[in-house]
C-alpha cells in the first residue's frame, strides 16, 4: 500500500501516534506527510527565461493527521486532516485554508462501505488518479496534469480558466457528503454531493460527483463524472456556470512496468466551451532505487477555444536514497498551435504563460515522506 502511495503523490507512514486497546483491535492517531520541493528552469514564461523554486510539483507537500476509533462489529470513526503548504515560504497553499486539502470525518465498515462528510476530493481524483489510472503521477506531477492555451473554457475559481481542466490533479468539493461501496468482487463505486459554499447553496452552488472501479490482477480501471455548478462566472459575476467533466481510464502492471491510458473530457455548458485530453503513459520501476515516468499528453478544444490543440511530453528520473526519500529529475515539454500560447499547468497566473507555441520546464528536486 505504502508503495502505491508513493506513485500517487500521497505517501504516508506513521510518524507518532496515540493507541490504546479496544476489544482485539487498536484505535489510533498517526501524523504523516509529504514533503517536495526543487528548482525549475522555465524556457519561456511571458516572454522571459526564469529559475524558481516550486513546492509541491512532483508530489503535493502537506502534513496530516488521521485516526481511527472502532465502535464494534467492524464498524469504526475515521477522520482526516491534511494542511498543504509551501515549503519555500511556510504559507498554507492561496485560497486554501488550515485544513483546506481535506478535512473529513465518517465512518467505515467493511460490508457496508464508507461515508465522510467534510472537504474532500471528487472522483476524478479517486477513481482515476488515486486508483493508478493516470500517468501524471509518475511522469512529473502538478506540471503534467492537462493545462493549455484554454482560457476560455473559464472555470471559476480556477488561477488561468483552464489550469487542471479535468480536475485529475485533485479538486476539493467543501461541504460534501460522499459514499463509497466496500470492494465487491473486484468492483467498487461511489456517489458525493457538495452543497457549495456560496448564498444559494443546493441550487445554483452544487457539486455532484460519481465515480466506479474495478481490479482484478494486474489490471484495473476507472470511470468518472464530476459536475459542478458555480454561483459565479470565472469573472465573478453572479451568474451560473455549469461545468461538467468525465473521465475514463485504465492501467496493467507488468513485472517491472505499469502501463496507463486516460481520456478526459471538461464542457463549460454556459459559453459551450469544451475541451478533451488524451493520455498515454507508465513508470518504469528500473531497480529497487531508480525509476523512470513518462508521458504524452494531447488536449484539444471545441470551435469556442478556436479549435487550439497542444502537445506535451514529460517524463521523471528518481532515485531513492532511502525508503523515505528520493531525489528527481524532470523534462516537461508543450506545443501548441501556431496560433496559440504554450501554457504548462502549475505555472499560475495571468502572464506565465508563454509568449510563443513552445515552452519547456527543466527541473530537480527532493521529496520525503514522514
Amino acid at each position: 500500500m505504502e508503495k502505491k502511495l508513493v506513485v500517487v503523490g500521497l505517501a504516508c507512514c506513521l510518524a507518532g501516534g496515540i493507541a490504546h486497546a479496544e476489544t482485539e483491535k487498536k484505535d489510533s492517531v498517526q501524523i504523516y506527510g509529504l514533503l517536495d520541493i526543487g528548482v525549475s528552469y522555465i524556457s519561456n514564461q511571458g516572454d522571459d527565461r526564469r529559475f524558481r523554486t516550486d513546492s509541491g510539483i512532483y508530489t503535493p507537500s502537506f502534513i496530516g493527521f488521521k485516526g481511527t476509533e472502532h465502535l464494534g462489529n467492524g464498524t469504526k470513526v475515521i477522520f482526516d486532516l491534511q494542511s498543504q503548504f509551501n515549503i519555500h515560504n511556510g504559507e498554507t497553499i492561496p485560497g486554501q485554508g488550515i485544513f483546506g486539502r481535506t478535512a473529513l470525518v465518517g465512518l467505515e465498515n467493511d460490508k457496508f462501505g464508507r461515508l465522510t462528510l467534510g472537504n474532500q476530493f471528487d472522483f476524478m481524483w479517486d477513481s482515476l488518479t488515486i486508483s493508478g489510472n493516470s500517468a501524471s503521477p509518475g511522469a512529473g506531477g502538478l506540471y503534467t496534469f492537462r493545462q493549455g492555451p484554454f482560457s476560455g473554457l473559464g472555470i471559476p475559481f480556477n488561477a488561468t480558466g483552464s489550469s487542471d481542466w479535468d480536475r485529475t490533479s485533485g479538486q476539493q468539493v467543501h461541504n460534501s457528503v460522499k459514499y463509497t461501496t466496500p470492494n465487491l468482487s473486484g468492483f467498487s463505486a461511489g456517489a458525493q454531493y457538495g452543497f457549495g459554499s456560496g448564498p444559494n447553496r443546493s441550487t445554483k452552488d452544487r457539486t455532484l460527483s460519481f465515480g466506479m472501479n474495478y481490479k482484478s490482477g494486474n489490471f484495473g480501471a476507472g470511470a468518472a463524472y464530476t459536475d459542478v455548478k458555480y454561483g459565479v462566472n470565472a469573472a465573478m459575476e453572479p451568474v451560473q456556470t455549469p461545468i461538467r467533466t468525465w473521465g475514463v481510464g485504465m492501467h496493467y502492471a507488468f513485472e517491472k512496468v505499469t502501463a496507463m491510458a486516460l481520456f478526459t473530457k471538461t464542457t463549460n455548458r454556459s459559453n459551450k466551451a469544451s475541451v478533451y485530453g488524451a493520455e498515454i503513459g507508465g513508470k518504469w520501476q528500473i531497480d529497487p532505487k531508480w525509476a523512470l515516468g513518462a508521458s504524452y499528453n494531447y488536449s484539444k478544444g471545441n470551435a469556442q477555444l478556436n479549435k487550439n490543440y497542444a502537445h506535451q511530453v514529460n517524463s521523471t528520473l528518481s532515485y531513492s536514497l532511502s525508503k523515505r526519500t528520493l531525489v528527481y529529475a524532470q523534462q516537461i515539454y508543450q506545443r501548441t498551435n501556431k496560433d496559440a500560447k504554450a501554457s504548462i499547468n502549475g505555472l499560475f497566473g495571468p502572464n506565465d504563460a508563454s509568449s510563443s507555441r513552445n515552452q519547456s520546464i527543466t527541473r530537480i528536486g527532493i521529496q520525503t515522506v514522514f
